[in-house]
């Protein structure tokens, strides 16, 4: 979930005083300016101009916490969170704080929404991706680098749905389409913007 710790609401700086070329030198994914000067979303350039509904210009960076409980017959569970703004389902995650690794946002993250505390040292990290998040505009947009971790349990701990989550549940993941059953019959849909990463981890070809 793209919440920001670092600032409370929209970016009110106005788009054309940020330092653009020092932005796209450290962009995870590069991205190109128009001729007003002003940034346009690598993947998605034909969306509306502006930023969309994010609050932030330009790429922002998240982290999200694939944390999966495999008990001794093999199954396995995911755990998600039932977003508070009604965009769906969805993984703990949010934007890196100033000087954050991307293992110790997702561990900050996933305690923040579901009360479990994990170790940084517990995840795993995947190469960044481009997030098809439903919110984006043409000049803005969100990258993430997943963060993953796995529990060989018969019994997930407890977790209770906090901060911007109304739920946290350990749902069976043994397959996307077992995912998206679940979340289904818990009454939703999974958040656009976590389709494609949940596709790709869920698959047979994924590993730690």
């Amino acid at each position: 979930m793209y919440n920001t710790t670092v600032q409370d609401g929209p970016d009110t700086t106005d788009p054309h005083t940020i330092d653009w070329a020092q932005r796209q030198a450290r962009a995870l994914i590069p991205f190109k300016l128009d001729e007003a000067g002003l940034p346009v979303n690598p993947r998605e350039p034909d969306l509306p101009a502006g930023r969309g509904d994010l609050w932030h210009w330009g790429e922002a960076v998240a982290a999200d916490a694939i944390v999966t409980a495999i008990d001794q017959a093999g199954a396995r569970r995911v755990l998600m969170v039932e977003r508070a703004d009604g965009h769906g389902w969805a993984l703990p995650g949010g934007m890196l704080d100033p000087g954050e690794t991307h293992e110790a946002a997702a561990g900050r993250e996933l305690a923040e929404e579901t009360g479990l505390d994990l170790s940084p040292a517990l995840f795993v990290s995947r190469p960044r991706r481009y997030v098809p998040d439903p919110r984006a505009g043409r000049g803005a947009w969100v990258v993430t680098v997943p963060s993953v971790a796995v529990l060989h349990t018969d019994t997930p701990p407890a977790v209770d749905g906090r901060d911007d989550a109304a739920r946290a549940e350990w749902l069976p993941a043994g397959t996307y389409a077992e995912l998206a059953a679940a979340v289904a019959e818990a009454g939703g849909r999974i958040f656009g913007a976590h389709v494609d990463l949940l596709r790709f981890e869920l698959s047979p070809t994924a590993s730690v």
